[in-house]
């Protein structure tokens, strides 16, 4: 059981380094009291759209040790997936984490990797559970209190030295291991770079976001009609946004990532305009089969591409 002189805490957050994380904290499994609260007022607004899945299993999402039993620790890792180039031009843009393979695969692969390394030192584990987005967990609360980051105006998670284009995993372990961090208070001082370049509004104030309004949430969550909405305001991303993080000046620290799965294919490289507004299923799947663009499926990406090409036709009657 972990014979060495450094703490088991360090010994992970070392480990992990050595994989590839960008970084790694720990924090002791406990009840999210104001986190909750936050949560439970934004859920009591409607903010949260369609995403009927976030009302139900409140308790757990608040509490991990009602999601697994015998959790006593929270190891959270942050993963990069900031690319080397920008996809698209000004029309028909992709979120930037949805360029390669999903990364639920990836990161959930790498974390069972890390368990591993874990359990050559403390023996098999019982109990343990490996979340990336998947279930009832506060993703960016718990990396907030293991140290990793603070939330921002425009509620993303930023790294005050790497930025925010990273994805978030947990370990729910079974050990009784020293928390590694503290919370880090918010550090955007007077900038509110973020939500003056929202142009749906969606990002109502600091740190407060009604995802009815959000480009990612509208094109990805959201399986109604966008009639009544305004396609210039898109400004050309049919799958998600990133321009509350493009335009965060802590971004200007982000690195190109080192994950080979995230790179985009040679096949969606070379897509242009005639050839999105020309998508049919099976050139859907041959894009999109290992990606998370799926979530939205063939039906809702051709929603939002015939969507975003009536701006060009708008304009050019205008």
């Amino acid at each position: 059981m972990f014979a060495m002189t450094q703490s088991v805490s360090e010994w992970i957050i070392t480990e992990a380094e050595k994989m590839g994380f960008d970084a790694c904290g720990i924090a002791r499994a406990t009840a999210l009291g104001e986190e909750s609260a936050h949560m439970e007022q934004w859920l009591d607004d409607g903010h949260e759209g369609e995403m009927g899945y976030l009302t139900r299993n409140r308790e757990k999402r608040y509490d991990p040790r009602l999601l697994a039993e015998g959790t006593k620790s929270i190891v959270t890792v942050l993963y990069n997936y900031f690319p080397k180039q920008t996809l698209g031009g000004e029309r028909f843009k992709i979120a930037k984490y949805a360029y390669g393979a999903d990364y639920h695969d990836v990161l959930k692969r790498k974390m069972r990797q890390l368990l591993e390394r874990i359990e050559t030192q403390s023996g098999k584990l019982e109990g343990v559970r490996i979340f990336v987005d998947s279930a009832p967990v506060l993703d960016r609360a718990w990396a907030v209190r293991c140290g990793l980051g603070f939330i921002g105006k425009n509620t993303s998670l930023i790294h005050p030295q790497k930025g925010s284009f990273f994805f978030i995993g947990h370990l729910f372990l079974p050990l009784d291991l020293t928390e590694t961090g503290q919370a880090m208070t918010n550090r955007c001082g007077r900038c509110t770079k973020c939500l003056d370049a929202c142009p749906t509004g969606a990002l109502e104030s600091p740190f407060h976001i009604d995802a009815r309004k959000c480009i990612s949430y509208l094109t990805i969550e959201y399986k109604g009609t966008l009639e009544g909405h305004d396609p210039e305001q898109f400004k050309g991303w049919m799958y998600g946004c990133d321009i509350c993080q493009d335009v965060c000046p802590y971004n200007r620290f982000a690195l190109p990532h080192k994950e080979p799965e995230f790179e985009p294919s040679e096949r969606l490289l070379a897509m242009r305009e005639e050839d999105w507004k020309n998508l049919n299923p099976t050139d859907f799947e041959a894009l999109f089969k290992r990606s998370a663009v799926q979530r939205a499926g063939y039906e809702g990406l051709k929603r939002n591409i015939d969507f975003i090409a009536r701006e060009k036709r708008d304009c050019k009657s205008t």
